[in-house]
């Protein structure tokens, strides 16, 4: 397998994470460091850490950081802000700075992706991140992605889902070539819905490093038909759990069978062995976990009911894909692979310098030409739309034009007891309408000749000397 012979950083261990932290967590680790020579550093709260190591005899042989909190198993995607000291946080701290090479935890799913999103970032070219497992099938395991990180995709997203499997069952299955196939309703390339169908046409396509055969079903999953199966988030959880559950009570029905009768049980004992290694296979724990990939650091998650066995085979498999430089091949098999411009298209990345020459010379010929062309084109079309929509307009100010004349005449006039002021004060400008400044007062006239001016001249309905006059019971202005 590639990279066995390179020693990569320690396996940085969340402590706290998990329904049996810290007991069950730091017991796997003292099993890893034991039986599988792997470096580890236990990240979590230092006295209770210190406390298991004595009673696992091993103090002072592991390292140990500090981390003030933990993330709660309940605790959902919103934990990595709140607690930004956790123990998670702080292995990704350390994976960032160099000090350790993966990270091994048992918490919260959603924690601890959401976590690893926002310190350790994902990989230049990757979309969505993706949850890898493997499947207990014959004659070799299955790589099913994603099983949670990304619920809603792209068709582009699931073809780097592709990509990040083939990288990940080259090392973790030892094969140089693995087959990928697209979890649908059926193997029809014309079956399903919108996303799978187009993804289905972009990995028949041809897909430089990824040997595509094709659609598969949910009966297949367990049959060992491909190496890699691909789908989104939400579909890929639901199968997984589904064939948890299957395996389990399977398991729990051949039990009973095997304990019905005396000879049940004779028989039990004669293949002992065989049915040891039946329930090993089908034991979800002998896997470790879960893998995220796509990111720049290597994440395991395991069961939050896991136990010490279960935290051993994580510690195993996070070694494993650091030896093997896990997040250098995803970056080489992205690279490799047809990626989704900014505009949605599909751009290979040996074409993206050949498709700039052409753009740039056809940028460089065509220029003064479509200057050229463009207002010879526009001037004759919109020259004559103008002048026929002048006069529509007109038709609209006659109206509002006869309506100030017409006003005054239906308002009458109050008596004027006293001459008209040249200019209203300055705190009632806002009563009178913004119009031009009224005309020297002259000297007094009868009322009715002033009331038939006003009806016959608009700008002296507008500009009225009695709306000007202080109201009954006021005393006048100051000349």
């Amino acid at each position: 397998m590639p990279g066995r012979g390179t020693r990569p950083a320690p396996i940085a261990v969340d402590t706290m994470g998990g329904d049996h932290a810290p007991e069950e967590i730091i017991a796997g680790a003292v099993a890893a460091v034991r039986e599988h020579g792997v470096r580890l550093v236990l990240v979590g709260q230092a006295p209770r850490i210190r406390r298991e190591l004595d009673r696992h005899g091993i103090s002072g042989e592991i390292p140990i950081v500090h981390a003030d909190e933990a993330l709660d198993m309940g605790e959902g995607a919103l934990a990595s802000w709140r607690k930004p000291r956790s123990s998670v946080a702080i292995a990704c701290l350390l994976i960032k700075q160099g000090r350790a090479s993966a990270l091994v935890s048992a918490g919260s799913t959603a924690g601890v992706v959401a976590t690893a999103r926002l310190r350790l970032k994902g990989q230049q070219g990757v979309m969505r991140p993706a949850i890898a497992v493997t499947l207990p099938t014959r004659p070799r395991p299955t790589v099913l992605l994603d099983a949670g990180a990304t619920a809603d995709v792209k068709p582009e997203t699931l073809v780097q889902f592709a990509a990040l499997g083939t990288a990940y069952a080259q090392i973790r299955l030892g094969l140089e070539r693995p087959t990928v196939g697209l979890l649908n309703i059926g193997v029809e390339a014309g079956k399903g819905d919108k996303v799978t169908k187009r993804a289905h046409e972009l990995l028949a396509d041809g897909q430089r490093g990824i040997e595509f055969s094709g659609n598969v079903e949910g009966h297949d999953l367990l049959r060992g038909s491909v190496d890699v199966v691909v789908t989104d988030g939400f579909t890929g959880n639901v199968a997984l759990k589904t064939m948890e559950g299957t395996v389990r009570m399977a398991l729990h029905e051949v039990r009973e069978a095997m304990t019905a009768s005396r000879a049940a049980k004779l028989g039990t004992l004669l293949q002992r062995r065989r049915l040891q290694e039946l329930r090993d296979r089908l034991d979800s724990e002998t896997y470790g976990g879960g893998v995220l990939l796509g990111l720049n650091g290597t994440v395991v998650i395991a069961h939050g009911a896991a136990r010490a066995k279960a935290i051993t085979a994580a510690c195993a498999l996070a070694h494993e894909l650091a030896a093997g430089r896990i997040v250098e091949r995803i970056r080489d098999q992205v690279a490799a692979t047809r990626t989704p411009s900014r505009f949605g298209r599909l751009i290979h990345p040996d074409r993206e310098e050949k498709s700039s020459d052409k753009s740039s010379d056809k940028s460089s010929e065509k220029p003064s030409e479509r200057s050229a062309e463009k207002p010879a084109e526009r001037t004759p079309e919109k020259a004559p739309e103008r002048p026929a929509e002048k006069p529509d307009k007109p038709d609209k100010p006659e109206k509002p034009a006869e309506k100030p004349a017409e006003k005054p005449a239906a308002k009458p006039v109050q008596p004027t007891p006293e001459p008209p002021q040249p200019a209203p004060p300055a705190t009632e400008a806002p009563a009178s309408p913004p119009a031009a400044p009224p005309a020297p007062p002259a000297s007094p006239a009868p009322a009715g000749g002033d009331q038939e001016k006003s009806a016959k001249s608009p700008e002296g309905a507008s500009s009225r000397p009695s709306d000007r006059h202080p109201r009954p019971g006021e005393s006048p202005p100051p000349a």
